[in-house]
């Protein structure tokens, strides 16, 4: 024992001598560098918050606006019978095979008496609807109306009792940044929360400047179309509508129809029977550096006013070519989705007030929205319904007037004596009376037949074009 002990105390001894040599003749000197105060350090400004909420309480919570949400978002079943693939036997025996399909999707209750609001696509070419409540109750559902434009339809159920339902929120309001639950049945099951905030307002998904959707980074999945995003009060700000998916199953940005829009559509839908679209009448673009530049003008913020549409509220209120509308309704607009979106949000004969800016001078302009007379024809431009002075002089007992040429064929139209003025009489052998003609008998031609346009140009005579 007396020898282990020994052992030990030789072996600390000899590493103390060791450590001390290596301390004492071996190890470099680290000299200490001193920075005065007249050295100039860089100093960047830092935060020393580690969590997102200080405390429990700072947390938001979306307990109450997730269980008045989850009662009033349902479950909607679309059944469509659409033609099977024909056997020989069914061709013998004469029969027409028929195959059922089914769709799923989710639907907001805004009414205790049972209306109901979903996407168009959800209950489209549907043969039957049912809705499934949160208590697991069934119903039969009715379509009142539609409006693929926005993607907005709206149903009605009949109900026993009187039943939960969400109120609307001003979307307007909304802010980046703000948190948002999204309530829906996606994968078929029953009603599921996601939580996330405000990505960004008013997105165009087209690229046409005919969208302003509420996008966001709560989690959307299929089954979730037409289901509700709403704030921590548990209003209403937006119908959930679509994914940006490589997969079809979400990855980070959802998006919604915003409230002041779907609720534009249902209340038209409801008193008017269909949609009251209210136009300003102008077209343009964004500006920014490069576009500013090329137009030669100053401002790189704002809506650049390209053309002003005849006879619109835009032309009356004394809107012109060149003008910059800088604000509507006291919002700022900085690209053309924030107009579309706000403007969508009104109906005929509301009135705006734009804040433009002409020459360096700012000028307020109140505008009445006017009915859409106008519309995009394929090949050949932008048309109106045209007026009994313009017809007149072209002795032209019905038409739509040609208002602005499809840039891409303008020189093949010119090339034959057609301009702007010229009257469009007949498509695919309809005669025209108005754009809602012209648009029915595109809507109705097939895609192998061919677009035949009769018309009358501005020297009055008349012409027949065919397009493959």
């Amino acid at each position: 024992m007396k020898k282990i002990f020994s052992l030990v105390l030789v072996s600390a001894l000899g590493g103390a001598i060791t450590l001390g040599a290596y301390k004492l003749f071996l190890e470099p000197e680290n000299k200490v560098q001193i920075t005065t105060a007249d050295s100039n350090p860089a100093f960047l400004p830092a935060s020393n918050v580690n969590n997102l909420f200080k405390n429990a309480e700072d947390a938001p919570d979306f307990t109450i606006a997730a269980e008045n949400a989850v009662n009033a978002v349902v479950h909607v079943k679309n059944v469509s019978i659409s033609s099977g693939q024909m056997t020989f036997e069914d061709f013998f025996f004469g029969r027409s095979p028929q195959r059922t399909q089914m769709g799923t999707g989710s639907g907001v209750i805004i009414n205790a008496d049972g209306y109901i609001i979903t996407n168009n696509h959800v209950i489209n070419n549907s043969d039957q609807l049912s809705v499934t409540l949160n208590n697991n109750k069934t119903y039969e559902a009715e379509i009142v109306g539609t409006d693929p434009k926005t993607d907005i339809a709206l149903l009605k159920i009949d109900a026993e009792e009187e039943l939960p339902y969400v109120t609307f929120a001003d979307s307007d309001q909304a802010r980046i940044g703000e948190w948002v639950l999204a309530v829906g049945n996606p994968f078929n099951l029953t009603s599921t929360v996601t939580a996330g905030i405000i990505s960004a307002k008013a997105r165009d998904l087209s690229g046409k400047s005919t969208q302003s959707f509420i996008q966001t980074d709560a989690a959307v999945n299929p089954g979730n179309s037409g289901g509700a995003l709403v704030n921590t009060n548990g209003e209403l700000i937006g119908i959930n509508t679509a994914i940006s998916s490589q997969t079809g199953s979400y990855i980070g940005y959802s998006f919604a129809v915003p409230s002041n829009i779907a609720r534009r559509v249902i209340e038209d839908i409801m008193e008017y029977g269909n949609v009251q679209n209210g136009i300003l009448g102008i077209s343009g673009g964004a500006l920014n550096s490069e576009v500013s530049e090329e137009l030669g003008v100053n401002d790189t913020e704002g809506i650049y006013v390209a053309s002003v549409v005849e006879d619109s509220g835009a032309e009356k209120a004394g809107i012109k070519e060149g003008d910059i509308i800088k604000e509507i309704d006291q919002i700022k607009v900085s690209k053309f989705s924030d107009l579309t979106g706000h403007i969508g949000a009104r109906r005929v004969n509301d009135v705006v007030e734009l804040k433009i800016s002409r020459d360096g001078e700012i000028k307020n302009v109140k505008v009445t929205l006017t009915r859409n007379e106008t519309l995009t024809l394929p090949l050949v431009g932008r048309v109106k319904n045209a007026k009994k002075e313009d017809l007149k002089p072209l002795k032209a007992d019905n038409g739509i007037k040609i208002i602005e040429l499809n840039k891409e064929y303008e020189a093949y139209w010119k090339k034959n004596g057609v301009e702007e003025g010229s009257i469009i009489t007949s498509i695919n052998d309809v005669k025209i009376h108005s754009v809602e003609d012209a648009q029915q008998a595109i809507k109705n031609r097939s895609s192998y037949e061919p677009l035949r346009i009769e018309l009358i140009n501005t020297k009055g005579e008349k012409e027949r074009y065919n397009f493959r």
